[in-house]
């Protein structure tokens, strides 16, 4: 009984001094219904022009981010994952899954430039890099990555990666990280300078990785 009773104390003790959950400051200010049909897959907000981008299947749905207003659509892209944009250079692109393709698309009007088709299937994550002007496109059946040239509108190089990509950011001037879905590791990708780059965006990988080729 003394045992049971000791037992009962210990756990309203310990439940009357748990520190109280703290707040993650994370709280919703405001929803926008898109309507409309096609699924959902990345968000990209441009900081610049305060448009969010959201992919919806086989179309992009670009609004206002503060108030909601839409701003139009980049049609024609089938199993689309994801929106890179290159603000210096005045263009997007956007990474369709289905089509294998890469939709490069005027920044302003929205209109499409052209189509590139990526070296490896399913391309899924996509993100720009500044410093070379090109987008990398991170292919899932393809296990490998895409550099394009957005203003020759043309591939600039492959890397192959050992696994299926599922992720990629940018997380500082010039490396780029994405995630392998089967291993569940991550990798990253270094631009060098311009002027020793080449006709390829990105010479080597870090640990495992192959040089682009």
């Amino acid at each position: 009984m003394l045992r049971w009773f000791m037992i009962v104390v210990a756990a309203v003790f310990a439940t009357t001094i748990a520190p109280a959950r703290q707040s993650s400051g994370y709280h919703v200010v405001r929803r926008y219904p898109l309507g409309g049909d096609g699924g959902w897959d990345y968000l990209l907000l441009d900081p610049l022009s305060r448009r969010l981008y959201v992919s919806r299947g086989t179309r992009v749905v670009v609004i206002d981010a503060d108030s909601g207003v839409p701003r139009g659509e980049i049609a024609n892209t089938p199993g689309v994952h994801g929106v890179a944009v290159a603000p210096d250079l005045g263009r997007g692109a956007t990474s369709n899954g289905r089509d294998q393709a890469v939709t490069i698309f005027d920044l302003q009007s929205l209109k499409p430039l052209g189509r590139v088709r990526t070296t490896g299937g399913n391309p899924d994550a996509i993100v720009y890099e500044p410093a070379t002007h090109r987008v990398f496109t991170f292919n899932g059946t393809g296990q490998n990555a895409t550099a394009i040239d957005l203003m020759a509108g043309a591939v600039a190089g492959t890397v192959a990666l050992g696994g299926k990509p599922e992720f990629a950011v940018r997380p500082g001037r010039r490396p780029d990280l994405r995630e392998h879905r089967e291993h569940r590791r991550a990798g990253g990708a270094r631009c060098p300078p311009p002027r020793r780059c080449g006709s390829l965006a990105a010479r080597a990988l870090r640990g495992a990785h192959r040089p682009l080729a």
